[in-house]
């Protein structure tokens, strides 16, 4: 099939120009929930840019169910004393194929949102896919790839967890959002 091209098309500069970044510093807490592991990260979004803070895992252990989510609720609840982020960033859940994987995993997420809203913070919510095209720009990239690209962006040196990875890959996510003047929201 052959490419077309498009008639009569002209492009005019915007009557204004789109942020790189918010006017006024954010931070910014990711959060990649899971029922035995919870990845945070948490960034600074501003008119200078985009810098690291920390990042890290919540491990819940391998306890009743209720005793994990209680974990996560809290060592989260902690994050938010601690950081004081004006946003968080949750990765929306995806359908498993094990309908009891997927009941955890959204049992989790309701304890680490839970958790951050002690604070008052805004939450957000990004598919996997709109993660990884933030981050890669490509919306069916690799693990590793997020994690190769989230060290590059964020110039994070030595060890980068999995965990820690994808949540700072959802901060980021969240971070180009803002500077699009349009951050994501739970629907």
């Amino acid at each position: 099939m052959r490419g077309r091209r498009s008639r009569g098309l002209r492009l005019q500069a915007a009557p204004t120009a789109l942020r790189a970044t918010p006017a006024q510093p954010v931070r910014v807490l990711g959060l990649d929930p899971g029922s035995l592991v919870t990845g945070f990260g948490v960034l600074d979004v501003g008119p200078t840019g985009t810098r690291y803070v920390a990042s890290g895992s919540i491990r819940a252990g391998r306890g009743a169910l209720a005793e994990r989510l209680q974990v996560i609720f809290r060592h989260v609840s902690e994050l938010v004393g601690s950081y004081a982020p004006g946003e968080v960033a949750v990765e929306r859940v995806f359908m498993h194929v094990n309908p009891d994987s997927a009941l955890k995993l959204g049992q989790a997420r309701g304890a680490a949102i839970c958790g951050a809203t002690v604070g008052g913070a805004s939450v957000h919510e990004y598919t996997p896919r709109e993660v990884k095209l933030a981050v890669t720009g490509t919306g069916a990239a690799e693990k590793t790839q997020v994690q190769h690209m989230v060290k590059a962006l964020l110039a994070v040196e030595g060890r980068l967890g999995a965990d820690a990875a994808d949540a700072l890959a959802i901060a980021l996510c969240h971070s180009h959002h803002l500077a699009l003047g349009r951050p994501g929201g739970l629907r």
